[in-house]
């Protein structure tokens, strides 16, 4: 099992960035693929983006495609997530979660490949 914990939230204006940030302990995290997802109030949690184990590959939803850049340091066991030209509509609870299954396209979009999810970070962005 790993351990993730989510940082970086805030309030933020439109067209704003943010940098969110995942720390994991307790196994290998060079082992698992990462992955970020967001829910907003009232709806389902949706993928936001994930990335290989070595950080060569990357997938996003069309939704974040151009603003979003996802990446990883795996000597600081941290994943990354680069948000900018904010909307109001990413406004969510961000959640990073870790898939030991490997990087399989569209399965990494999937909220059933992950097993293991942080807490969750606040981002809110006023218009």
């Amino acid at each position: 099992q790993v351990q993730l914990v989510e940082s970086g939230g805030g309030l933020v204006q439109a067209g704003g960035s943010l940098r969110l940030s995942c720390t994991a302990s307790g196994r290998t995290f060079r082992n698992y693929v990462m992955g970020w997802f967001r829910q907003a109030p009232g709806k389902e949690r949706e993928f936001v983006a994930a990335v290989s184990r070595s950080g060569v590959s990357t997938y996003y939803a069309d939704s974040v495609k151009g603003r979003f850049t996802i990446s990883r340091d795996n000597a600081k066991n941290t994943v990354y997530l680069q948000m900018n030209s904010l909307k109001p509509e990413d406004t969510a609870v961000y959640y990073c979660a870790a898939d030991s299954q490997g990087f399989r396209v569209p399965h990494v979009t999937q909220r059933n490949e992950y097993d293991d999810w942080g807490q969750g970070t606040q981002v809110t962005v006023s218009s």
